[in-house]
Formats: C-alpha cells, structure tokens, sequence
C-alpha cells in the first residue's frame, strides 16, 4: 500500500473496517468527486444480493454523486465483472479499482 495516495489509503481503511464488522465476504469504499466516501459490504439474503461495491455505488447514486474518483474492494476476489460494468455506468472509464485480502493487502489496481 506505499504506493497509494493517503486518500486511497483511508479507502482501504474504511473497506477493511466495514468487511471486518459485518463479517461479509467483501468490503469497499468509494470517493466520490466530492471527495465524500461511501463504504459497504456484500449484501446476502434470501431475497437480496448485493455486491459490497455495488452497495457503495448505489450510496453515491443516492446521495447525488456524479461520478468516482477511486474505488477499494477487500476480498478473496478480484471485483467482478458486473461491479466494474456498473462503475462506468456511474461514473465513466479510467477510476481506478484497487483489490486487495481481507486484511487490506493489495494486490492489483485495475482501471474500469
């Protein structure tokens, strides 16, 4: 993570945070152009699933966000397809997605 900017830093913080309090399988934040930050994690019920970068986006869509400076999802996973799909729906090409363990490690930056 030395190479992070320290507001990607916090983002990792924040995933890493939320994942470890729900117990979900995954954790995300995302900054918004605003510089405002929205954290989630996956979402598994019997009637509902949601992604934990999903459920981010759909805070910032929300709140009125007009698009995403930078994304961090902590899991076993790579962010699937269908996040980085609805990341340019919401806020175009080139935010960088940083993936990473549970523990905040990362271990690749993809750009959506």
């Amino acid at each position: 993570m030395s190479d992070l900017s320290a507001e990607d830093h916090k983002l990792v913080v924040l995933a890493r945070a939320t994942r470890a309090r729900t117990g979900a399988a995954h954790g995300a934040a995302l900054r918004d152009l605003d510089g405002r930050t929205y954290a989630g994690a996956t979402v598994e019920l019997p009637s509902l699933q949601v992604s934990a970068v999903g459920v981010c986006i759909a805070m910032a869509v929300a709140s009125g966000a007009k698009g995403a400076e930078a994304v961090v999802v902590l899991g076993a996973d790579d962010p699937a397809a269908e996040d980085l799909a609805a990341l340019r729906d919401f806020a175009g090409a080139g935010v960088p997605v940083h993936a990473g363990d549970p523990s905040g490690a990362l271990k690749s930056t993809l750009i959506s």
